[in-house]
């Protein structure tokens, strides 16, 4: 039986919370929840890394235009979008512009909360640190296929997006990862030092925490 975490509370997110921009959504949802109620209990991870896709981005899915696969970026922000990558994995994604706008961000990266049995189970690891760390793990982890796809991350449902009272780190970001389009765009935030981040690519410390150069002294 899988155990839901008695010191945990998670309130769900509303859309009016959420900030209507890829990027700004990206690093807002640093620390806040994915959550799965299944039969077999909750699954729940805080999200500790992403990337932005924002209009116009040749790296996007939505670049050439509308197609069918992508009918479900052009929905309110906070719903999902998910995709089958490279014919082996699916990920997560979370709509992130006005509807008719096509943009999302995917969640790379979950630092597991609630259901660390069956997601040990749904991976067929022990090793905590290979269940949620990279989109393509943490979907399976959690159980989240196609079946996902355009669902309302914010409304009553079994997969949903919350937010709990966890002290969340300092916020780095860097490029993002896997691509090679506007490759030096630094869309993809992380939270500091959390070991669940997916890797280390040019990774870079937020300002307050790097030594001054000369030119930033005033």
């Amino acid at each position: 039986m899988n155990k839901r975490n008695p010191a945990l509370s998670i309130r769900r997110l509303r859309r009016s919370e959420l900030p209507v921009d890829t990027v700004a959504l990206a690093r807002f949802l640093i620390g806040k929840v994915v959550v799965h109620d299944l039969p077999a209990g909750r699954l729940s991870g805080r999200i500790v890394e992403t990337e932005a896709y924002p209009p116009g981005d040749p790296a996007s899915h939505h670049f050439r235009g509308p197609t069918p696969r992508i009918r479900s970026m052009y929905l309110a922000p906070g719903h999902a979008y998910i995709f089958f990558n490279y014919g082996a994995h699916f990920m997560l994604n979370v709509v992130s512009e006005p509807p008719g706008t096509a943009a999302a961000l995917l969640i790379r990266a979950l630092e597991p909360l609630d259901g660390i049995g069956l997601m040990h189970q749904n991976r067929k690891t022990t090793r905590i640190l290979d269940l949620t760390r990279g989109p393509g793990r943490l979907a399976a982890a959690f159980q989240i296929d196609r079946r996902h796809d355009g669902l309302d991350l914010c409304a009553p449902g079994k997969l949903w997006l919350g937010v709990t009272k966890h002290p969340i780190g300092s916020i780095g970001k860097s490029v993002r990862i896997g691509i090679t389009r506007a490759a030096d765009q630094l869309l993809r935030f992380y939270e500091c030092g959390n070991p669940f981040v997916s890797g280390p690519k040019r990774l870079q410390l937020p300002a307050s925490t790097r030594p001054k150069r000369a030119s930033e002294d005033t």
